[in-house]
């Protein structure tokens, strides 16, 4: 039988020798972002068979600027345990002027001191406030005159718990990461607008939970504010205060704000969700996806990032080995903590126009090339196959083939022809190159570059890793595809003693690990879905706090549908 041409010997699962572990702890040395990456200057960078530096994190910078400020995926990338969205990002955006946002309370009064906002009413009438039960409840009304300065903390930085959510900020508003100081919520947002305030004129700071909100710092000073009487909704154990605060005390559970039903949505039933809760819920899912809440306008020229490796080179030991579902900041050294609040504070107090690069929508570009078709791969490739006839697995290989040729095709160069040699690869590298610089070849070589800040740099890199791993996959098993004699039109195999040579077993079982292998590196949230997808009368939900908090399910919990209202016929509720 003849050997695949696409060893899997690159392919991500493969176990690394003592020795490169060892060596895997140490940081490498990563490239300047004050140059553009070398991908032209080295031949071995088109090799098919070089999988990525076990250290990289150009994919992870990637698939963080495509979750920025949607719901989904910030709800994902949580904590193992408690399952909060561990945030590695901090963004200067604006809020721009007539934004209208929310601030419930138990009166009219303007707040004198910092207090949390939410951009949607549902959420904010959940801390609406009335002095007596007939007497209504309070929401203030609150306008943007003028652009309102923020930092962004992605992931679900609004979650109270003390295993990651909130060491973004802990960085800038103690200095250091503090875990037991998780409930501290008024000293966090007076410390981050004392900062924010003293050289940076920063007016707020957006977080999310389940919903998005802003910690403004003043309510006098850029803002609007008109008091609304509404009527009031009964609701037992109510929390107090405003958003950025939950139930009084570590440890509550969702009994005390009469949600307790949701400890019940993932027991192999569909529970209906209590409406006290999910009106604030559902507001939040209207941002779920791309582009997300867009009142929030992030400046990505001015992004940083804790994957940055030549910024915070102390992470990379901290990570080695984890999925990103546990990466967090604790073990930060005090230089690279103090480099980071450095470069924040001076991306903060200027602003530099970039290269107008639209670098959101390249990303997003990216995604939908590949993301489709690689689930299609997959979905092919999953299906029972194991005891197919060879004439079934021939059709199996065939459509998968299909797919990858439609990935390809406008990088299948009219003079790549396979070598006469069926372990050679290189007659495949320029199609290779093509395809994983075609998007960013204009900004690399051309003056462009100049333009670029060290934020672009980290997001440019990003891509290019990204689809260079895209492409370096798929073009390999394209090439497997090809030598198997796939596409006789283009190539046909040589026929040794005993008839076809060709194992399409094997192949289909390569294909199936080298795409499984992929996709998890990528790790997009784009896949991450309700499988079957939930009818008109429930919602897609994943675990995210306060709800069900404490749980002792998997590590990774999968979304699951829940209902969005009771059961005419009384059952799953």
């Amino acid at each position: 039988m003849r050997m695949l041409s696409h060893s899997l010997k690159g392919s991500l699962g493969i176990l690394l020798s003592l020795t490169l572990l060892e060596a895997a702890q140490i940081p490498f040395q990563a490239h300047k972002h004050s140059a553009i990456p070398d991908l032209e200057g080295d031949d071995n960078n088109w090799d098919i068979s070089r999988a990525p530096n076990e250290n990289a994190t150009g994919h992870l910078v990637f698939e963080t600027v495509n979750s920025f400020m949607q719901h989904w995926p910030n709800t994902r990338y949580r904590n193992a345990h408690l399952w909060n969205g561990l945030g590695h990002s901090i963004v200067p955006g604006v809020v721009p002027p007539g934004t209208v946002l929310y601030h419930g309370r138990g009166d009219a009064n303007t707040p004198s001191s910092p207090e949390w906002l939410a951009t949607d009413p549902e959420h904010s009438y959940m801390f609406c406030r009335g002095q007596t039960a007939d007497s209504g409840c309070w929401q203030l009304t609150v306008t943007a005159i003028r652009p309102l300065k923020v930092l962004y903390f992605d992931g679900s930085s609004a979650a109270k718990m003390q295993d990651g959510s909130m060491d973004s900020q802990d960085i800038i508003a103690y200095g250091k990461v503090v875990p037991e100081k998780f409930w501290s919520e008024r000293e966090r947002i007076k410390n981050l607008c004392d900062w924010g305030n003293s050289d940076f004129e920063i007016d707020g700071f957006v977080r999310m939970e389940m919903d998005f909100e802003i910690m403004l710092c003043d309510f006098n000073e850029g803002v609007l504010v008109e008091p609304v009487n509404l009527r009031a909704r009964h609701r037992s154990g109510r929390w107090p205060g405003g958003p950025g605060r939950g139930p009084p005390g570590p440890g509550r559970h969702l009994e005390h704000l009469d949600r307790s039903s949701f400890d019940q949505s993932f027991n192999g039933n569909t529970t209906a969700l209590p409406s006290s809760g999910f009106d604030a819920f559902h507001s939040g899912t209207w941002h779920r996806y791309y582009p997300g809440d867009t009142r929030i306008q992030l400046d990505l020229t001015r992004l940083v990032s804790f994957y940055d490796t030549e910024l915070v080179p102390s992470l990379v030991p901290e990570r080695y080995g984890k999925e990103r579902i546990k990466h967090r900041l604790l073990g930060i050294s005090p230089k690279d903590l103090q480099a980071v609040v450095r470069k924040i504070e001076e991306l903060s107090a200027v602003s530099n126009p970039g290269s107008g690069v639209d670098w959101a929508t390249l990303i997003r570009l990216i995604v939908k090339r590949y993301s489709e078709r690689l689930e299609m791969v997959q979905y092919m490739l999953n299906s029972t196959y194991a005891g197919n006839s060879a004439s079934q697995n021939k059709v199996l290989a065939e459509n998968v083939q299909a797919q990858l040729v439609a990935m390809l095709q406008p990088y299948l160069l009219s003079i790549i022809k396979p070598s006469q040699d069926p372990t050679s690869t290189e007659w495949v590298s320029p199609m290779y190159k093509l395809c994983a610089t075609t998007y960013t070849n204009y900004i690399t070589t051309s003056s462009l570059h100049s333009r670029l800040t060290s934020s672009e740099y980290l997001i440019l890199d990003g891509i290019h890793e990204t689809t260079k791993e895209i492409c370096r996959v798929v073009t390999g098993m394209w090439v497997d595809g090809i030598m198997a004699g796939l596409e006789p039109d283009y190539h046909k195999p040589a026929i040794i003693e005993g008839g076809n040579n060709v194992d399409l077993k094997s192949l289909l079982d390569s294909w199936k690990e080298r795409v499984y292998g992929l996709m998890k590196w990528l790790d997009w949230s784009v896949w991450l879905k309700c499988r079957p997808a939930c009818g008109f009368e429930e919602m897609c939900y994943l675990p995210m706090w306060p709800f069900r908090q404490g749980s002792n399910e998997s590590d990774d919990p999968q979304p699951g549908c829940v209902r969005r209202m009771a059961s005419l016929d009384g059952q799953g509720s």
